[in-house]
This record gives structure tokens, sequence and C-alpha cells, in this order.
């Protein structure tokens, strides 16, 4: 055949031509060659290649861009081309030297896997796995993986592929259940599925935890329930259950639509019978309920729908039916068949398990189910903690209406509940069940539940003590007084020296040894006897309780009242020494000022001697901030029934006594009844005392306008301009105007020019002493000398105080 002219060397080539003749095999000679017609026309270079090649059939570099260049020439072209098999030739030829370069391999097999051509590349893709080494068939792996996984594919091929695929690296199984998974082939992806989940040394590449590829196998086997089968699918779902407690609610969902989808209806309802009454969360509890409750709302619509198709082929065959009548001998026998199937239907098929129109039955099963729902509900919370005494309650009043379930429920809760795990009050329970047989007249039967209640070992005696009051009351709702005095007996008695010793060895004490000391249960006892019993029988439970020392304050002042009563006062006076040694303050404070109020009402001036004493005694032992009322009440005691001097007295001490922040309005109260019992100049000592006390300066100064107001409502202008001198040292003018301005208004009144202007210069002067805060300067008169800074003011300081100012 004729070489075309262009393909031979030209002028320009004969350069490399004479280097290629003198040494043919050099790889650079060609390679620069090549490059230098890099812009030739692709037969010309095709030529440059095959001869080079030709020379070196194992050079990889002349291999590689040869097929490179063959590759781009056919990248546009429809594979149906003739190019392509004069490409694949080359790579042919290409691997009989380059067998042991996967790159080559990888091109060879992409242009085969374009190419559609299914036999001969994956033939080619065992061929590249037999030539190249183990070290680098992960490299054909990938695009055989991609190969195969392509639509048009035999399933077959593809299965075989991954299963060989499996046997060089299984750790990539997932990648298999995948293709299984996108393939429809549910039994196989079951199967791997649960194979991967069984091995504990599985490792996931793709970061999948053991919960999650658990949840994948339950789903798949949920919703390919039929196609699916060699696997026991309940043991599968129940392990999981088993296992993974945060989504035990989907698992039984999961579990009930596998036999759902299997025709299995009754089977799935078991199931989720079982979930609901075993799952311990509500969460997974309304997964499950909302599921159920859905499955047999659709069965309901479905079976309704049923039987409106049935309704009209009905119509249609008695229609048929008809025509028959007026037909032929064959009409007259297809009659008889349909009357024999019909018999048939009716009487060996017509049970009413077999039949079929149940619409009332599922219609009613719905019901029931939602009727249902607060008590399984409450059932889950009680599986969380069966000790919650609250949610027994609860689930009581859902039965509200059936005592028979009440009766069941509260006997379940108080074998259930453990008193010392309990939450709540699980003496309650004991109560309401005895109030039930109460309630319905049953009242033998509440006393049997009473007595059993009272033998439990609760957490607190005051539970204990609870259901002896309850029981008493009871008894006392039906007038068995005597029964409740005895009931209380029993419940305050204190345990013998036997019991004591007994209790003791075991090393558990129960609340029954501490119940003699319950003051719950003695004040219910000794409100009974107050009620009931008599004087002496009162009094020695009010006795019994201050020899066990669990006495109140109340009780002191109760045990007095009862006293007085019935006339025993002198006794009642005891009680009131036995309870104000027995408490401190603050406890102490109502029954002194109880005591006292008592005595004085009782005796009044007859025993006044040994009324001050018990004030005495009272104000000595009282803190300061608890003195006041006792102060006030044995001053009303000596106005009324002693001397007014030792009134005064009193108020004297009282003003000594109380803290910093009474005083002043102990002040007031002592200049008040001072100026009503000795007149108005009498309170003027009082107020020297007052001022002179250490107050603090606010109440000086508002003292000092109340000893002012005084001084000017009794002529003495002179005394309150001193007054109003002396107490400007605590009034700042920027943060006290209002004391300025009655001094302001007192000297437009009283004053004249040189007392105004000297009541400026002193409002300067003070202003400045409080400005200046590194000098400190402030006015300072001893409260003992009250003498005045001021030399202006000195005469009218000899005028308000002459005696200490004279002295001083």
């Amino acid at each position: 055949m004729a070489i075309a002219q262009d393909l031979y060397p030209s002028e320009d080539d004969l350069l490399y031509e004479e280097e290629l003749l003198r040494n043919p095999f050099s790889l650079k000679l060609w390679w620069r060659y090549l490059i230098a017609r890099s812009e030739a026309p692709f037969k010309k270079r095709f030529v440059i290649y095959e001869r080079a090649l030709k020379a070196l059939p194992g050079s990889y570099k002349l291999w590689h861009a040869y097929l490179r260049e063959r590759l781009d020439l056919v990248r546009n072209l429809p594979v149906t081309h003739s190019q392509y098999d004069t490409l694949n030739n080359t790579f042919e030829r290409a691997l009989v030297t380059m067998h042991k370069m996967p790159r080559i391999w990888i091109m060879y097999l992409k242009t085969l896997t374009n190419q559609k051509l299914v036999t001969r590349t994956r033939r080619t893709f065992d061929r590249a796995l037999c030539a190249l080494p183990v070290t680098q068939h992960d490299r054909i792996w990938e695009p055989y993986l991609l190969f195969v996984s392509q639509k048009g594919i035999p399933i077959e091929t593809s299965l075989r592929v991954y299963r060989r695929y499996l046997k060089y690296d299984p750790s990539h199984i997932e990648d298999f259940i995948e293709f299984l998974l996108n393939s429809s082939l549910w039994q196989e992806a079951s199967e791997r599925l649960a194979s991967v989940l069984n091995d504990d040394q599985f490792y996931s590449i793709k970061g999948k935890t053991k919960h999650r590829l658990w949840l994948e196998l339950c789903d798949l086997l949920t919703r390919h329930a039929n196609e699916v089968s060699g696997l026991n699918v309940d043991a599968i779902i129940r392990g999981g259950i088993r296992k993974f407690t945060d989504e035990v609610g989907r698992l039984w969902t999961s579990l009930a639509e596998y036999y759902i989808r299997r025709g299995l209806h009754e089977k799935a309802r078991d199931v989720f019978e079982e979930g609901m009454s075993t799952v311990i969360t509500v969460r997974d509890f309304s997964v499950i309920f909302d599921s159920y409750s859905q499955f047999e709302e659709s069965m309901l619509a479905y079976k309704m729908e049923e039987m409106g198709l049935s309704d009209e082929e009905g119509d249609e065959e008695e229609g048929e039916e008809s025509g028959v009548e007026e037909g032929d001998e064959e009409d007259i026998r297809f009659k008889g068949r349909l009357v024999e199937e019909d018999f048939e239907r009716k009487i060996l098929h017509g049970f009413w398990l077999n039949d079929k129109k149940d619409i009332d039955l599922r219609l009613a099963r719905f019901d029931y189910l939602m009727e249902r729902r607060p008590e399984l509900a409450n059932s889950v919370l009680l599986r969380q903690n069966p000790h919650n005494v609250e949610q027994w309650h609860r689930r009581v009043k859902l039965f509200e209406g059936n005592p028979t379930k009440q009766i069941l429920t509260y006997t379940e809760a108080v074998r259930t509940i453990d008193p010392m795990k309990a939450v709540g009050k699980p003496h309650t329970l004991w109560v309401a069940f005895a109030k039930l047989y109460e309630q319905h007249k049953d009242l033998a039967n509440a006393r049997v539940i009473f007595d059993k209640a009272v033998q439990v070992n609760y957490k607190t005696v005051d539970n204990l003590a609870s259901v002896w009051c309850e029981w008493a009351e009871m008894e006392l709702k039906y007038k068995n007084f005597n029964g409740a005095l005895e009931l209380m007996r029993r419940a305050t008695a204190e345990p013998s020296v036997e019991v004591k010793r007994r209790v003791a060895a075991d090393g558990n004490e129960p609340v029954q040894m501490k119940l003699h000391k319950s003051l719950r249960l003695w004040t219910f006892y000794v409100d009974l006897e107050e009620s009931l019993g008599t004087l002496e029988s009162t009094c020695a439970v009010y006795e019994r309780i201050l020899d066990l020392r669990i006495a109140t304050p109340q009780i002191i002042i109760n045990y007095a009242y009862f006293l007085e009563e019935h006339k025993y006062f002198e006794d009642a006076f005891k009680v009131y020494e036995r309870g104000v040694k027995i408490f401190k303050y603050p406890h102490v404070k109502d029954i002194w000022v109880t005591y006292l109020s008592k005595f004085v009402r009782r005796y009044g001036k007859n025993k006044l001697e040994r009324a001050r004493e018990l004030f005495e005694n009272a104000v000595e032992s009282a803190p300061a901030d608890q003195v006041k009322p006792l102060y006030l009440q044995y001053a009303k005691l000596e106005e009324d029934y002693g001397l007014a001097k030792r009134a005064m007295k009193v108020y004297d001490q009282a003003t000594k006594a109380v803290p910093n922040n009474e005083k002043l309005s102990m002040y007031e109260i002592y200049i008040a009844r001072a100026a009503e019992i000795f007149g108005v100049p009498k309170t003027r000592e009082i107020y020297e005392q007052a001022i002179e006390s250490g107050l603090p300066d606010k109440d000086v100064k508002t003292m000092c306008l109340k000893y002012a107001e005084l001084e000017k409502s009794l002529g003495e202008i002179d005394r309150a301009r001193g007054i109003f001198v002396f107490a400007s040292q605590f009034a700042d003018p920027r943060s006290d105007p209002e004391f300025w301005n009655k001094w302001h208004e007192f000297e437009v009144l009283h004053g004249n020019e040189d007392t105004f202007r000297e009541m400026l210069r002193i409002k300067r002067s003070v202003s400045a002493s409080y400005s200046q805060v590194t000098l400190s300067f402030h006015f300072h008169f001893p409260y003992n000398s009250v003498t005045l800074i001021f030399g202006t003011y000195s005469n009218l300081a000899s005028t308000v105080f002459p005696d200490t100012f004279h002295t001083a």
C-alpha cells in the first residue's frame, strides 16, 4: 500500500532522523523529536510514536503519551466509531510490556467502561487484577465497583464482583450492603447486615455506630417483611430493645409493623400491648400508643370501605339471581351452586370470630384503647418509680366510680411502695384506702386497714402520727368517743423496757419506738381530753407532755388557759413559771407577755410587789430588741396601781435598755407620760437627758426640734434659739433643708436682724464644715456641758441650760 507523501520525513526532520540513525535506542532523542513535531498532524506523530515504541517497547513514558493522544483523538467520537477499535488494540499492544503499570490498566479500563463493553470490560478487570501485585489492587477495585454498579450490568455479575472484593477487603462490607439495598436485594442485605452486627470486631469505615446499623436492620426487616426470610426478626428486634434503651418505642413499633406487613394483625396487637406495658418513658409510650391508635384507625377505615364495596356487590348479585329465576336449567343449576356456597359461608364460616362484618368489634376495640390511655400512661410513670405516692393517687382517681379496681389499686400500692424509698407521703395511701371503705360504710374493714397502717415502718414519726390521728378522727366522726380516746392512749404509750432492749439488739429502730414523743399526737390527744375527758385526765396528759420535754410555748399557754377556765389560777401561774424556766428568747416572749398580763389582770394592786418582781425578772432576761413591750407593760402597772415616780423610773430604765433605733420612740413615750402626769416643765429634764444619752445624730436633731417647739410654746424664745444653735451641728444645709427652714421661720417670727444674720453665718459655717472632707471639721459639743461655740450665743446658752453652763 502506498504511503502518503506527508508522512515521510521533511527537511526539518533530517536533523532528528540522522541522530536517530546513529542512536535509535535513545529515549531522549525520540522525545525531543516528538516535542519538536507537537504541531504536526496526528498521523505523522503516529508514525513517530510507532517507530519509537518499536525501538523502545518498554518505555512507559512513550506509551503513556501515545495513549493519551489517542484518547484525546476519540474523545468527541461516538463509542461505535472504528477509532475505538484501534485504540483498544493499541492498549492491548501496550499491555504486552506495560502489564505491571496500574496507570495504563486504569486508562484502558475507563475507556472500556465508557464503551459499554460489559463482557470485555469485566474480563479486562480480571486480567488487571491477575497481572498487578496485590498491593496495587485497591486502584483497580475502585473503578471495578463503579463499573458493576452501573445500570445494565447483570445483577449476578455485580454480586459476584462484590463478593470477590469483600474477600480482598472485608472492611467495605457497608458498600456492598448499600449496593444490595439499591438493587432491592433485601434478603441478602438483611443477612449481611445481621452478620455485621454479630461481629464484635467490626469497625465502620463510614463512622456508623452499632446503634445506627441496628436501626437500619430493623427498618429493613420491617419494611420488607414479606421479602426477607430465614431470619428470626422477632428475636433480632427484641435484642435491640434490650440493648438500645433510648430507641425502645421505635423498635417496638418496628416489630409491630413487621407483623402488620406479614398480615398477622392479632400478633401486632399483642406486640403493641406488650410494648406499652414494658416501656418506662413517656416518650416511648407516646410513640407506641400513637402507632397503635393509627393502626386501629386504619384497620377500621379499611373495613368500613370494604363493607361498602361488598354491599354494592351484594346488590348486583341479587339482581343476577332474579334474572336466573327466569332462565333455563343451567341457570337453575348455577343458582343451586350459589345457594350451596351461601350455606357454606353462613354455617361453616359464620362463627363470630370469622365474621367479616366486625365493624362494631373494631370500633369498640378502638374506643377501649383510647379510654385506656390515661391508665397506661400512669403505668409508665409507675414503672419509672414504683415508689411515687402521687402517681398511685392519680391511678386510683382514674378508676373513680369503680370501687373494686380502686381497692385493687390501693392494695397493689401499699404492697409495692417501700416507705424508706417513697417519693411523697406513703401514709396518705393507707389513709385514703381506709377512707374508701369508710365512704361505703364498711367501718370494720376501715379499722383493719388503719390497724395495718400503724404497723408500717415509715420514714418519719410524723407520718405514723398522722395515721393515728386520722383513725381517731374517723372514730369521732361516728360518735365512738371512747374508742378515739383509747386509740390515743395506745398511740402515746411508751414502749416497755423489754421491747426497747429487743429493738436495740436488732439495730434497726422503727418509728413506732419514737411515736410516744410525737408532738402532733400529743396535741391531738390533749384536745380530745379537753373535749371528752375530765380535768384530772387532761392535766395528766399536759403533765406527761412536760415530762417528755416536747412541750412548745403554745402548749404552755394552752395548759394555763385550761386551768384558768376551771378557776385554778395559781396552778395556771405555776405553769407559766415552768414555761419561762424551760424556754429562752425569742420563744419565751409570748409566755412572758401572757403571764404578766394575766397576773396583773387577776391581782392588780393586791400583789403589787410580786408583780414588780415578775416584771424585773422578765426585763432582766429579755434581750434589748425584745424588752420594749415588757417595759411599757411594767410602766402601765406602776401607773395604774403603783407610784407615778416609780413609773417614771421604769420609763427611764427603758430608755437605757432599748437599742438605739428604738430610743427615740421610747423617749417620746417617756416625755408624753411625764407631761401628762407632772406637767410640761418636767419634760425639760427628759429632753436634756435624751439629747445627752447618745442618740444617733438624726434622732438628736429630731429631739432638739421638739424641745425647741416646747420652749417656743412656753414663750422661752431665747432658750428655743439656743436649742436651734445646738442642733445646727447635726443638719447639713444641702441634705437637710427642713431644719433650716424651721429655724428661718422661727427667726422671721421671733428674731431680729442680728439674730437672723447670725443664723445665716452659722449656716455657712456648718455647710463649710460638711464640705471639708480632709479636715473633717465637725461641730462638737460635749453633751455633759452643752458649751456653745459661738460667742454671740453664750448668754443664750446660759439661759437655756443655766445650771449646766455655769458648772462648765
